[in-house]
């Protein structure tokens, strides 16, 4: 019999006897490993805090945050919602520096986000996603953290039909990522393959109006600033190459970058796009997944209430829009958004398996070994310099 997507799954046998527990001490092993990276870091390669912590798409929050959108003349931070950058400026008015607000407060929306997952899935759902093999950007001053704390309680209660509050939390969902929208196509989902009346359906729909609202709102100033409805979106294609593309073609330019050799000047990079190439297959295997639950549980008594065609369109959506773009491209952090594959391992985890116990828990212990090493590799290139998807 399937289990609920909203209770949490029971611990296997011989676990430590609090659930809860197991999380806290899950969040404070994660967090501490990738705290132990930047410390060694710092005494072995003399790094600052500011230096590890600054990288990449850091630097455009810091410039949002200070000056706003016309802070840059190539226009590429109109690539950025506003609502993380409006926070970091917040503290940066309070004398907090971007690197140290951005650090705490990501820190605690993982916390957030993980009890979320706990919620949704069980611990051992929660537990995978802490220890994602991208995790180290749940740390850092980006939208991960506090995207995944707001979405996934969203998801949590619309699952449990506070509609109101999941509508609110869309809404702040919108203001931090583009995903927020493919977060309004979920719920959709979700509302019109449930078993309520039609009049309800309707009502809730209805409500989805309020986050939209907040992205019209979004693209409306952006517009107001440079006379383009398109605005995002070039920046988008500007800074990052997002050209809308057949989703075959963008197959076939990954591939030169994902062959040895391909950047002799900086050797990691291969590697990560093969990361991505991974992550793609993993997104299709949890749509197909998502997709087979709910097909199974048409046939239970709880008909509708165990479906997951909600979660299928969660993920599946993201995978069609990677899959246009260029080439494969920040797929590798994306994962951290997709609960319903942290949902999958931790159902896996918890078992029953169709192998043998002392199988299941040796493939668990390997399968949780290497998602450590990789996120102490992931952590060791963001805090490096290195380009970590």
């Amino acid at each position: 019999m399937l289990q609920d997507v909203d209770r949490p799954v029971a611990a296997p046998t011989g676990a430590v006897s609090s659930p809860g527990r197991i999380v806290i001490q899950a969040w404070l092993a994660s967090r501490g490993l990738i705290i132990g990276v930047a410390l060694l870091l710092a005494v072995v390669q003399h790094r600052t805090l500011t230096d590890m912590v600054s990288n990449w798409d850091v630097q455009h929050f810091a410039r949002l945050a200070d000056g706003g959108y016309l802070s840059e003349s190539s226009g590429t931070l109109m690539a950025f919602f506003p609502g993380w950058p409006l926070i970091l400026a917040l503290f940066d008015q309070l004398g907090v520096p971007v690197v140290i607000s951005g650090v705490v407060l990501s820190t605690a929306c993982s916390a957030v986000a993980a009890a979320a997952l706990y919620r949704l899935g069980g611990p051992w759902a929660a537990v995978a996603w802490l220890f994602a093999p991208t995790a180290v950007f749940t740390m850092m001053p980006y939208t991960e953290s506090l995207f995944c704390a707001v979405a996934f309680w969203a998801w949590e209660r619309a699952r449990a039909d506070r509609w109101l509050a999941a509508v609110a939390l869309t809404a702040v969902a919108c203001t931090v990522r583009v995903s927020g929208l493919f977060l309004i196509c979920a719920l959709l989902v979700m509302i019109f393959t449930s078993n309520n009346a039609t009049g309800v359906k309707l009502r809730r729909a209805a409500l989805m109006l309020i986050p939209a609202a907040v992205i019209m709102a979004f693209a409306t100033y952006l517009y107001a600033l440079t006379g383009s409805w398109t605005a995002w979106y070039q920046a988008q294609a500007t800074g990052w190459v997002r050209e809308l593309t057949w989703p075959w073609q963008s197959f076939l330019n990954t591939i030169p970058a994902v062959l040895p050799g391909a950047y002799p000047n900086h050797p990691w990079w291969a590697a990560v796009f093969r990361g991505e190439l991974i992550s793609m297959a993993v997104g299709v295997a949890v749509t197909v997944w998502c997709i087979l639950v709910s097909l199974r549980a048409r046939k239970s008594p709880m008909g509708a209430e165990r479906t997951m065609w909600g979660e299928a369109s969660w993920v599946g959506v993201q995978v069609l829009a990677f899959s246009m773009s260029y080439w494969f491209f920040s797929v590798n952090r994306a994962t951290l958004l997709w609960f319903p594959l942290w949902i999958m391992l931790g159902r896996w985890v918890a078992g029953p398996s169709r192998v043998s116990r002392p199988v299941h828990r040796l493939l668990v212990a390997v399968a949780f070994t290497v998602e450590i090493v990789l996120m102490v590799w992931w952590s060791w290139l963001f805090f490096t310099g290195h380009w970590a998807s």
